[in-house]
């Protein structure tokens, strides 16, 4: 046996404490190992099991880099598109009234939504850099050239409606006998891509990593379709007569009741842990809030929706009921990204059905 030379600093061992099981075994209450001559089966961990949140408590993903522009933005795209809609039914029944408020609804929501689109942007050169290729797999860029083709459809339509309304007088020439053939066309083009345009912003945030968002990924789209049918049967209730607004009436009843369905399915689907992001805190209390409003909307407009006064004080309840649902979403998005908890818990019960489940042989799930 040799000595090393640090042997001389090495603090002596306590006395009686002997190895078990020969120079290879534990020594006595070390690593679990219990005295008394217990043998290595009956050993007990003395580390409790790990419990992983986050590095030093960091967000796992990355917060979507977007401020309230962008949430904006999802509500006045869900004006425009809806309003478009109304406008080519109503061109489709001769309902003048109702067209043009329909017209002029969606191209006023559509160019407000893009002023605060660009502002988000920082640069409006930017939003023109997306339009230099079609990637049919992302749906910025979908939504970049849906965004265009609705305005250019929107704006013949709008433009139609102002030019009748000011008695000819815009300085047109002879490009009003063109505007007056386009504008059937034009409408409908607008109407066509107006559903696009409600709906691609729900599947742009969840194809994002974003818990929230991706967690309730096949029913927000219909929650933003029913948002978009609030908005814009609320704002054609506040402006047009009741006598032309039927429509309207008809369309807000349909989007309260889809409303109030898909976001109780949404609740229901997603994660529990996920969805306390829906429940608590400014997002909570804006998606309460939100569904009181839409249920007040929705039953004025259905006993009283004929008398001027409680039709536009409905259809103000159905377009703030819109936009807190999309605000509401968008907040509780931000927040699920920012707590690791909301990554780390879901993953981990993922995980632990796929074992439950047999599944051990992917790069997922491990057998240990």
């Amino acid at each position: 046996m040799t000595a090393s030379e640090y042997d001389s600093v090495r603090p002596p061992e306590p006395a009686g404490r002997r190895r078990r099981g020969g120079r290879g075994g534990p020594p006595e209450g070390v690593n679990g190992a219990r005295p008394g001559g217990a043998d290595g089966a009956r050993e007990a961990a003395m580390v409790p099991e790990a419990q992983f949140t986050s590095y030093y408590g960091r967000p796992v993903v990355k917060p979507a880099p977007w401020g309230h522009d962008v949430a904006a933005y999802l509500f006045l795209g869900g004006v425009a598109g809806g309003s478009a809609v109304l406008a080519a039914g109503a061109q489709l029944t001769g309902q003048a009234a109702l067209r043009r408020n329909g017209r002029l609804g969606a191209l006023g929501a559509v160019s407000l939504g893009a002023v605060f689109l660009v502002r988000d942007l920082g640069r409006p050169e930017r939003f023109l850099n997306m339009l230099r290729v079609i990637k049919l797999t992302s749906p910025m860029s979908l939504g970049s050239w849906i965004l265009t083709a609705f305005s250019a459809g929107a704006s013949v339509a709008a433009a139609a409606e102002v030019d009748r309304m000011t008695g000819g007088r815009l300085p047109l020439g002879p490009l009003r006998s063109v505007l007056r053939f386009v504008e059937g066309p034009a409408g409908l083009e607008a109407a066509a891509f107006g559903p696009l345009l409600a709906v691609y912003t729900a599947v742009l945030l969840a194809d994002t990593s974003t818990p929230t968002w991706n967690d309730a990924r096949d029913e927000l789209p219909f929650v933003f379709v029913s948002s978009a049918s609030l908005a814009a049967a609320g704002l054609a209730m506040v402006a047009t007569p009741v006598a032309e607004a039927a429509p309207a009436r008809r369309l807000a009843v349909l989007g309260v009741t889809g409303d109030l369905v898909a976001t109780q399915v949404m609740h229901r689907r997603m994660d529990p842990v996920v969805a306390e992001t829906l429940h608590d805190g400014r997002a909570g209390t804006m998606l309460r809030l939100s569904e009181a409003l839409a249920v007040a909307g929705g039953i004025g407009t259905l006993l009283g929706g004929r008398r001027r006064g409680v039709a536009a004080a409905s259809g103000l309840a159905l377009l703030a009921a819109s936009a807190l649902t999309r605000f509401g979403i968008f907040e509780a998005g931000i927040h699920s990204a920012k707590d690791p908890r909301y990554t780390i818990e879901p993953q981990k019960r993922r995980l632990a059905a796929r074992r439950a489940a047999g599944v051990t042989d992917d790069s997922i799930t491990t057998a240990g």
